[in-house]
């Protein structure tokens, strides 16, 4: 089926979904990591694709920035479409002792966001990921020579004008990580039942100021997406 905001076909998603943010960054990764990709999705150029990956089918599909636009695809997903795995690929900003280029795989995520407070009567939510997505990200890493890390990172509904006081708040949190959707999709997962994960690179790190260079950070992005994939194709 159809639902308001995917035109795909019944069928045409796969089971598993990696979700970057920016559609264009799902055109890029289909075309550089799918066998056969054809696009699934257009509707408000929210681009989608499904392809083979090693044998098996896997949709990657823009999911938008924020824990609302994220929340809309995800649902629809889950709902409108059964899909039991979703992993989002994207970028973070970095705090404390992580440095650009390193790969956090979200143990925990941690919100300003009332999203989850609002599914979940008022109180706070512990949105973390699925622990065997979680724990086949860290093998998949390892044997591909990456230096993951395992984190808690915060999900924040300002990319501008923020808390100030913020990273002294994640600092003494032990939160190096600070991006836009991750907390939303934990939640979701947890409401609707199905694997949820993100795994980030650190493009920024927001004290220093280092940033990574455009070149590395499509390299990144291929990078997590097949680690990614490691971990959720068996």
């Amino acid at each position: 089926m159809t639902t308001l905001h995917i035109e795909a076909e019944p069928g045409t998603i796969a089971d598993t979904v990696l979700l970057p943010g920016d559609p264009l960054r799902a055109r890029f990764l289909a075309g550089a990591l799918l066998a056969a990709p054809h696009q699934i999705n257009a509707r408000r150029n929210m681009l989608g694709y499904t392809g083979q990956y090693n044998g098996q089918r896997v949709t990657i599909l823009g999911g938008g920035m924020g824990i609302p636009s994220t929340a809309i695809y995800v649902t629809e997903l889950a709902r409108g479409f059964g899909v039991r795995t979703i992993i989002r690929v994207g970028t973070c900003g970095g705090i404390g002792d992580v440095a650009v280029g390193d790969v956090l795989l979200a143990q925990s995520g941690s919100t300003d966001s009332r999203f989850n407070r609002m599914q979940f009567g008022g109180h706070d939510l512990s949105a973390c990921a699925d622990f065997g997505l979680l724990q086949r990200a860290v093998q998949a890493g390892q044997a591909q020579g990456l230096s993951v890390r395992v984190a808690n990172v915060f999900s924040t509904d300002c990319f501008y004008d923020g808390d100030p006081e913020i990273l002294r708040l994640l600092h003494k949190h032990r939160i190096c990580g600070i991006e836009m959707e991750t907390a939303g999709l934990y939640g979701l997962a947890m409401r609707e039942g199905f694997q949820a994960l993100a795994i980030l690179a650190v493009s920024d790190h927001l004290e220093t100021g280092a940033t990574m260079p455009a070149i590395e950070r499509e390299q990144g992005l291929v990078r997590i997406a097949k680690l990614a994939l490691a971990s959720a194709i068996q």
